[in-house]
């Protein structure tokens, strides 16, 4: 049994609120989730699932949602002023044959790559980065000793980079190194290289994952109907990259009749949030057409694919457009071939899709799934 069959064990055992271990409690009850990640009544150490860094939270909050605007529009406009060769690199990157998850997480690293990665010393770095930190199953690639090493110098790398932005001053961002050194001008520059490093995972890791699971899904289903809007929401409700949410309180509480201390962990599983069956109707099945209508009902209640309240992911809209953007270059669904290699998820910090082989350029029959 993985880890997705015991959260689903435990949660149809012990109901929405479960103990997975001593000390760390599962929470997959809608409103209470929310609730949670809001930290509505401030019950909660302050918490942000992309700011934070081994040295404490980079902040304040004003300088966390001045750098997640400039990031986030330095991407847009970075992703609309290349849409004129975007088909081209579709072909070039994806096309008549590949082989996912790393397909898609490898595609966006390049379409990014102006603005993610500068030239000179740090880029074979950050290559390095993307191959051994953030593809899927990436740390089986390497030992746990020469991944220590790669961190450190590409930490080195980093904070003298920003150093020198710093010193130099930034006036017009012209990648994400820009950003963070204007961004936060005071701010400890081993806390900015760790969240350098967020940026990179959630474009190329997180984003690419999204396009992975929309491609498996919609290629392993064609006839589930619903345009391509739909088929990325759904691969989000599904299976939503960002599934685990952890937060640690500041003072006792109930949870739904369970009592947590400030010694434990509370973690709210949007897994579990978007497969409650009081919301999603057959919640196991992929859809899209449930989503042509516009937000359904269980899109209100129970959908947090990007997180909630003041810290939701403010790019959450770009990565979708991304992801539907670059599936509506790819040949029609129904002509797709998706082979399998296994069907469960890589799980880890991030929901990944299974490995599979895409052939884009021949018609299933004959075609393994």
């Amino acid at each position: 049994m993985d880890e997705l069959e015991t959260l689903d064990d435990l949660r149809a055992r012990h109901g929405s609120i479960f103990q997975r271990r001593p000390g760390v409690f599962y929470v997959s009850e809608p409103a209470e989730a929310k609730a949670v990640l809001a930290n509505t009544g401030s019950r909660y150490r302050e918490h942000s699932d992309f700011f934070q860094t081994s040295k404490g939270i980079l902040g304040p909050r004003s300088a966390q949602q001045e750098i997640g605007r400039a990031a986030r529009n330095l991407l847009r406009d970075h992703w609309i002023a290349r849409s004129d060769r975007l088909a081209a690199a579709v072909e070039r990157g994806i096309g008549p044959e590949s082989r996912w998850p790393d397909a898609g997480n490898l595609f966006l690293y390049k379409c990014f790559r102006d603005v993610l990665v500068p030239r000179g010393a740090l880029s074979p770095l950050l290559d390095q980065v993307v191959r051994y930190a953030v593809l899927a199953g990436a740390r089986d690639r390497r030992s746990v000793l020469s991944r220590a090493v790669l961190r450190g110098r590409v930490r080195r790398a980093l904070v003298a980079e920003l150093s020198r932005r710093r010193t130099r001053g930034v006036r017009v961002p012209a990648d994400l190194l820009d950003v963070l050194a204007a961004g936060a001008p005071g701010e400890d520059l081993v806390r900015l290289a760790e969240v350098y490093l967020s940026f990179l995972f959630a474009v190329t890791g997180s984003t690419g994952f999204l396009l992975g699971w929309s491609v498996y899904l919609l290629g392993t289903e064609p006839e589930a109907g619903g345009d391509l809007a739909g088929v990325v929401r759904e691969a989000l409700r599904l299976w939503p990259v960002a599934w685990n949410f952890g937060r640690f309180p500041v003072e006792p509480h109930r949870l739904v009749g369970t009592e947590v201390t400030t010694s434990d962990e509370v973690v709210v599983c949007g897994y579990l949030v978007h497969r409650d069956d009081r919301f999603w109707p057959d919640p196991g099945k992929f859809r899209p057409a449930r989503w042509s209508a516009g937000m359904p009902r269980g899109g209100a209640e129970a959908f947090i694919p990007f997180g909630w309240g003041t810290h939701t992911c403010v790019a959450a809209g770009l990565a979708v457009q991304v992801v539907e953007d670059v599936l509506r270059l790819l040949p029609p669904a129904e002509l797709w071939r998706v082979d399998a290699h296994h069907h469960r998820p890589h799980i880890a910090a991030a929901l990944a899709p299974p490995d599979f082989t895409l052939c884009t350029n021949g018609s299933r029959t004959g075609g393994g799934r």
